[in-house]
């Protein structure tokens, strides 16, 4: 989780929300890492998660090793719940295990508000692991709110 909160620390110049997130492999190197970037790309999709989970298939295909953009051996560690996208490019990735560290009740996809990662209906589960480093994690986003909304 350390290795997320320095992303996520990372968003300050551009003024995104403070949520950073790695995926670690099975020999627990980082493969992909990612903050988010929505602010300075312009892009909605540059959520941490995302891209951390594109840098990492991007590797395993550079590398030749693993399952290509199949990350079915690897852990996404992230600092905020992920989002029904996010939670969505897990499941599609086949990340086996979550680890997040603050809950989002507004829109929070891993068990607050919505559970995609665990939907019956889909083909791929991922077993999640909540509340790592909670408090540090929600206080990087609470400091953040507090100082762009006054």
């Amino acid at each position: 989780m350390g290795l997320a909160l320095a992303e996520a620390a990372k968003t300050e110049a551009a003024g995104d929300v403070p949520i950073g997130a790695v995926v670690i492999g099975p020999d627990g190197q980082v493969l992909g890492a990612g903050f988010n970037e929505r602010e300075a790309g312009g892009d909605p999709t540059a959520h941490a998660e995302v891209l951390a989970l594109r840098r990492a298939a991007q590797a395993r295909a550079v590398s030749g090793k693993g399952d290509g953009w199949r990350l079915s051996d690897c852990t996404l560690v992230v600092t905020l719940e992920p989002c029904a996208m996010c939670a969505g490019a897990m499941v599609l990735a086949r990340v086996p295990q979550l680890v997040f560290g603050a809950w989002d009740p507004k829109a929070g996809a891993c068990g607050s508000v919505f559970d995609v990662v665990r939907e019956p209906r889909l083909n791929h589960w991922v077993e999640v692991h909540p509340g790592v480093r909670e408090d540090e994690c929600a206080e990087l986003l609470r400091e953040f709110f507090r100082a762009h909304r006054g």
